[in-house]
């Protein structure tokens, strides 16, 4: 009996050391190549952050400029996309534990973020703002939140802008629950992505809040796909992607739906 399990132990073994020669891109931990093996990339995105990722209110619906990014990055890669929800205070870190292939989210690409992950060429380019209430009389510049509290998803790039300039961060979910705050006056600012302030008072011109300031800075100007580290190929075939969604117009079109206007002029 020991003799038997041996020769089966044995096998499986080289039956294991056969498949891996096979594929040793796979082995190697390739995720493109698992991507195309399953025929799906996983996304992880927010889902609660406009107009970028979010549920449409008529049928719940998941939508949004990221998400249509990533639908049209899937279709150039010839898989099918699969959405996965996540907070933003822990969406990063899902990539560690392989929840997700890529992020999708509006996520900046930063020197810290750089050293620990992958990113694609930029998708789309906007802005830091400082968004105040209308009647706010003493916030002229990032420079005025020393010792007020700023309205921000927790580690993200417009947080640590608001910290650095000493503002107290109270954590919110996303962009509506910094503004609900704001305008409630249980914060004096949120500092946040300027084309979701665009989007917000398209959709509620009325409200009372405004722009005092804006930072254009590389640190907050510039969202790309976050993909794990050592990922060449996937980097690759989604910048390869980014520029066809260019070149054919497909960006313009999905730019326009939620904008209004063609934003990749500013990706060249």
């Amino acid at each position: 009996m020991k003799n038997l399990l041996k020769k089966l132990w044995l096998a499986a073994g080289i039956a294991s050391l056969a498949l891996w020669a096979q594929s040793p891109a796979i082995a190697a931990g390739d995720d493109l190549a698992a991507i195309q093996k399953v025929g799906v990339i996983r996304i992880g995105t927010e889902g609660t952050y406009a107009p970028f990722s979010y549920h449409e209110a008529s049928d719940n619906k998941l939508i949004g400029f990221d998400v249509d990014i990533g639908r049209a990055i899937a279709a150039k890669l010839g898989v099918k996309p699969e959405f996965v929800e996540g907070k933003w205070d822990g969406l990063i870190a899902g990539l560690n534990v392989n929840r997700y292939d890529v992020v999708i989210n509006q996520v900046g690409i930063s020197a810290e973020r750089e050293a620990k992950y992958d990113f694609s060429k930029p998708y789309i380019a906007s802005a830091a703002a400082l968004i105040v209430r209308e009647d706010e009389k003493n916030i002229h510049g990032f420079a005025d939140l020393k010792g007020r509290h700023s309205a921000n998803s927790i580690s993200s790039n417009f947080a640590k802008l608001a910290e650095r300039n000493g503002a107290q961060v109270v954590a919110v979910q996303g962009f509506n629950d910094a503004i609900a705050l704001l305008l409630a006056s249980r914060v004096d600012a949120t500092v946040n992505d300027y084309l979701s302030y665009l989007d917000f008072k398209k959709q509620q011109p009325q409200s009372k809040v405004k722009v005092v300031a804006k930072d254009d800075s590389a640190e907050f100007g510039r969202s790309g796909v976050l993909m794990r580290k050592g990922q060449a190929p996937l980097k690759a075939a989604i910048d390869k992607a980014i520029d066809a969604l260019i070149a054919d117009g497909t960006y313009k079109q999905i730019s326009e739906r939620y904008f209004g206007e063609d934003l990749s002029a500013k990706l060249r």
